[in-house]
């Protein structure tokens, strides 16, 4: 059974009256919690028998495309003299650094040191790999212990395989902590922020539900007059805009990802369907990389969805950057006040908080980093 917030302060403590409770830990100092898979790169942008290089909250992580097809993930350093390994080349099945040629196994085990005699000192043994999958047109790694990847599943996307939608990826960089992206797709009364995209849409939460690892939210949405761009419609099939209509949105945190469903007036079945996760980039995870799948319904002739592709594309990317100036700011407002000022009033972005800081893991300062105000 699921809950609320409202309902865990009427119900207090076992033996306390509601009060107040303690303030909670900032939640931009809470980390990704590594043990979940993770996307680093577009499969497409890693040809065969290509190197690329990648991030997880500051580890470094070399990937590479084998002759046979078949990608890895290796730590991106060379055991021998620490030159990124995402600098060297493919040699058939190994990855070999482009300083001296030392040869790596998807493994991470030294295949070969080309000069290496007898009476050398004993080479080491390599460098950490990660597990890594392609999936939904994606490179994930699991940055977390390698023990628990194969128990872990990835991310459900069914829809990206139905021939009823057609799928549009997104790769961007935010220059924010993650959980301000959570925050910001869950909380639909920031639609002011996108009146000169959208016009004007009245948003009201039909309700909510909160689980130790969810929060999933109902929305319906009203337009109620001002100029809109026609994308919109097309994104919901006339509903958002073409007409007077009523959709109803379900947005979901899922730990750590997060998924969007619209449902035009009438219709039953989403028209438009978004899978997202965010990926911390920096050590202190104030930079991440948001991934996004947005899978659109196919019209009954496809070759208008053809047409309307680029402008669709224009559409969305004008609503991420006007998302991502907002979250940034925001960003920028917790470095220059070294703490979380904010006020929130909405209980559904209080509950998303509690869930990030629940599933997530403190961010390890850099070695000579001071210590936050207050430590």
């Amino acid at each position: 059974m699921t809950e609320n917030r409202s309902d865990r302060i009427a119900r207090g403590r076992p033996g306390e009256g509601p009060g107040p409770a303690p303030a909670p830990p900032d939640l931009r100092r809470i980390g990704a919690n590594p043990d979940f898979w993770y996307p680093v790169a577009l499969s497409r942008s890693l040809r065969k028998e290509g190197v690329a290089a990648a991030v997880f909250a500051g580890e470094r992580i070399a990937l590479y495309r084998a002759g046979s097809g078949a990608v890895h993930a290796l730590e991106d350093r060379c055991a021998h003299r620490q030159v990124p390994l995402s600098m060297g080349v493919v040699d058939g099945e190994t990855l070999r650094c482009c300083y001296h040629a030392w040869a790596y196994r998807g493994d991470g085990r030294i295949s070969q040191i080309p000069y290496l005699a007898k009476g050398d000192a004993r080479p080491p043994r390599g460098v950490r790999a990660y597990p890594v999958r392609e999936a939904y047109g994606l490179v994930f790694v699991f940055p977390g212990d390698p023990e628990k990847a194969e128990a872990t599943p990835l991310p459900d996307v069914p829809a990206y395989a139905s021939p009823r939608y057609r799928t549009m990826t997104f790769s961007r960089t935010v220059r924010c902590h993650y959980s301000f992206l959570h925050e910001n797709l869950l909380d639909m009364n920031h639609q002011f922020l996108h009146r000169g995209v959208v016009g004007k849409l009245q948003p009201k939460l039909l309700g909510y539900e909160s689980g130790p690892a969810s929060v999933e939210a109902r929305y319906l949405f009203t337009h109620t007059g001002g100029k809109r761009n026609r994308s919109a419609s097309l994104l919901a099939a006339e509903g958002l805009g073409g007409r007077p209509s009523s959709d109803v949105m379900t947005i979901r945190t899922e730990y750590p990802y997060q998924t969007l469903d619209l449902v035009p007036e009438k219709a039953d079945h989403p028209a438009l369907r978004l899978w997202a996760v965010y990926v911390p980039e920096d050590a202190e995870q104030r930079v991440c990389h948001a991934y996004g799948l947005l899978m659109i319904e196919k019209p009954r002739i496809t070759a208008a969805l053809s047409v309307a592709w680029p402008f669709i594309r224009h559409f969305t990317e004008r609503v991420f950057a006007e998302d991502r100036m907002a979250v940034e700011a925001e960003q920028r407002a917790w470095d220059e006040q070294g703490e979380d000022r904010n006020h929130e009033v909405f209980s559904l972005i209080l509950d998303v908080r509690d869930v990030l800081r629940a599933n997530g893991v403190p961010v390890s300062s850099p070695p000579g980093t001071p210590s936050p105000p207050g430590d």
